[in-house]
């Protein structure tokens, strides 16, 4: 489980394809504490520490995160965001994030507000549910607010020490990020998915 807090910016330094799995290699200070079976977000994606060599360490992606997440589009010498899984006695200062990303949306537009920056990003159209104003969402590992939802797109807006300590200065129009709709938005729609289904069986038998 994670916050959306981002930690600290990483760095890739190696891919290696091994079947269908990928195996990266990731610099970062914090990899000094880190330890082999740690679960780390990357981008929002979980994935579990397999080695480490001084500051840096190797993550692997199979065939099904490569397909739903923005890690295949990854080059040597890219950024990537970085969290640990939150400790029990840390202060929730983002949201709930598991770190199982449901999928990327292409940024739209990013637009200097004199102080902050506005991004738009696309909304496919079967998770429209999933998103609304003041909402949270989780783009690339960091825990956003939403701003100005419509039937096809969303905004966020991010304020200067988000935008200079994580990945956010990295993304331009066409960019392909990872999101992760909120946990209890997900939930809260399985379920009346699930009791209409019932409703639906009952009223036709």
């Amino acid at each position: 489980m994670f916050t959306g807090i981002v930690e600290t910016i990483g760095k890739v330094t190696a891919i290696e394809k091994e079947g269908t799995n990928v195996h990266f290699t990731i610099k970062t200070a914090l990899a000094r504490e880190s330890y082999i079976d740690q679960s780390i977000a990357h981008n929002g994606v979980c994935l579990t520490v397999v080695s480490i060599n001084e500051d840096q360490y190797v993550v692997t992606a199979i065939a099904e995160t490569l397909r739903l997440t923005n890690l295949g589009l990854w080059k040597v010498g890219d950024t990537i965001n970085i969290e640990r899984a939150m400790t029990a006695d840390k202060r929730m200062d983002g949201h709930f994030v598991q770190g199982h990303v449901d999928g990327t949306v292409k940024c739209l537009s990013v637009r200097d507000a004199n102080g902050s920056w506005d991004y738009r990003f696309s909304l496919p159209e079967d998770k429209k549910n999933l998103i609304v104003s003041k909402g949270s969402v989780t783009l690339n590992g960091i825990s956003l607010t939403v701003v100005d939802p419509d039937e096809s797109s969303f905004g966020v807006s991010i304020i200067p020490y988000t935008y200079e300590h994580t990945t956010m200065h990295n993304v331009v129009s066409d960019s392909m990020i990872n999101i992760e709709y909120d946990m209890i938005a997900k939930h809260i729609v399985k379920n009346i998915e699930l009791y209409m289904d019932v409703y639906l069986k009952r009223q036709n038998s």
